[in-house]
């Protein structure tokens, strides 16, 4: 009878279109569930217990499971340490609490977390400095950044206490560099470190992060201050790990030296930017720094901020990020003559993927994943649809094989031929002088 009653109302659910009769659907199941699950318990029936999960539906009324997703997600430990990261994990930048309303941002964090991605990375603000403050930015990305500054975290937060799903079952990691404009409220010292990430546990309504990372490096703050303030946060059991996102090879081999002269916590990971177009430190520096120090690498935008997607091979869609208030400096990017010829590489590429069966954008991602030395791929999704389309190139990443690697290799003529800028020798030396004596 429970197994008839739960069938019924899966029938009726997917039966129905109009969101009243969903969310009566939906309300039902809620009150049944525990019941249903109970009882199956003293039934002792053969149904296994994750048959009686809801299923995934959306309100663009696309049917899509979850257990497609479930099966191509795999697991990887972070750098050398025992943390088992999903092989993709979810970005909350410029969506969460900005681009996408809270109701769309809570569909995407479900169909990630039922499809098997534990790892959900945001920040506690991307900007609210100046242009000194950050050079990888030009001055009209800080309008469109600031608008969302801590609204993911709000946001993610909200969704994270509603779902009430097991702590231990996912992983947060937030970031620490921007916290406001002053002077004290930005940087890596160890006033802002501890301040700082009190204030993103407060927004996530959590005891704990699972990593706290620092946003950037800071020239203005001793190497051995920040090492000290984030092992502090560690052993206060604010967060479990801590990690570094856009240092250098050098600084993080400065950082582990420091750590483990005063037997102080180093860093597990870098959040480093890779992709078709950006390909040099992920694929020459951090291989070696994981051998090395054990440093893993969680790579962030893997579509180049949507460039990868092939929307904008005729121009900026009105629709777009790059349309978008305070990103001229995207759009500009776009249109450059380097963005052509990169539109153009795009089209070649998107050849190869129509071959083997998906789509530039999920070729891009494959591409990533393809890459051992890559323990996660941080994804942004701004509808249902986009994320669960994504997490389908993982079934590509076999797709790519040598041959079609090396045709990829070929259209993009950026191949690292070698030990450059990034990992040079004297960054060389100075990793082996941060090695223990045997």
């Amino acid at each position: 009878m429970v197994r008839l009653l739960y069938i019924l109302i899966l029938c009726y659910g997917t039966i129905v279109n109009s969101c009243s009769a969903y969310r009566f659907v939906l309300g039902i199941y809620d009150n049944f569930q525990g019941l249903i699950i109970k009882c199956s318990k003293l039934v002792a029936t053969s149904l296994p217990l994750h048959a009686l999960e809801a299923p995934i539906l959306n309100l663009s009324n696309r049917k899509m499971s979850s257990s497609n997703s479930n099966s191509l997600v795999t697991y990887r430990n972070l750098g050398k340490s025992g943390l088992r990261v999903s092989s993709v994990g979810l970005g909350t930048w410029v969506t969460f609490g900005g681009q996408v309303t809270d109701e769309v941002s809570e569909e995407i964090l479900t169909l990630a977390y039922e499809s098997g991605i534990n790892f959900f990375d945001t920040a506690e603000v991307y900007a609210a400095g100046n242009k000194s403050d950050n050079p990888d930015l030009p001055p009209s990305a800080y309008e469109a950044i600031e608008e969302t500054s801590q609204g993911a975290e709000i946001t993610l937060g909200k969704i994270l206490k509603k779902k009430a799903w097991r702590r231990s079952s996912y992983i947060i990691s937030t970031k620490l560099y921007w916290g406001g404009k002053a002077e004290t409220e930005r940087g890596l010292s160890r006033k802002h470190i501890i301040e700082g990430l009190k204030g993103s546990l407060e927004r996530l309504q959590l005891d704990y992060v699972d990593i706290v990372f620092a946003n950037k490096p800071d020239p203005h703050t001793p190497m051995e201050e920040i090492v000290r303030a984030f092992t502090f946060v560690i052993n206060q059991g604010w967060a479990m790990y801590w990690g570094t996102s856009r240092w250098s090879p050098t600084e993080i081999m400065e950082a582990y030296s420091v750590a483990r002269q005063f037997n102080l916590i180093p860093a597990i990971a870098e959040q480093a930017e890779y992709h078709l177009f950006q390909r040099e430190k992920v694929e020459v520096a951090m291989p070696e720094l994981y051998h090395k120090l054990g440093v893993g690498t969680i790579s962030w935008s893997p579509l180049s901020g949507g460039v990868l997607t092939g929307k904008y091979d005729d121009g900026v869609p009105i629709y777009s990020r790059a349309a978008l208030k305070g990103y001229v400096w995207l759009k500009d990017k776009i249109l450059s003559e380097d963005g052509r010829r990169q539109q153009a590489k795009l089209r070649e590429a998107a050849v190869i993927a129509d071959r083997i069966g998906c789509s530039i954008t999920q070729l891009a991602i494959a591409w990533c994943l393809k890459n051992e030395n890559v323990n996660s791929v941080l994804l942004g999704a701004s509808t249902v649809d986009q994320l669960y389309t994504n997490i389908q190139a993982l079934q590509w990443v076999p797709k790519l094989t040598p041959s079609v690697m090396a045709e990829l290799d070929k259209i993009l003529g950026n191949k690292p031929g070698g030990k450059k800028d990034g990992f040079n020798r004297s960054s060389r030396r100075s990793l082996q002088s941060t090695q223990p004596k045997t």
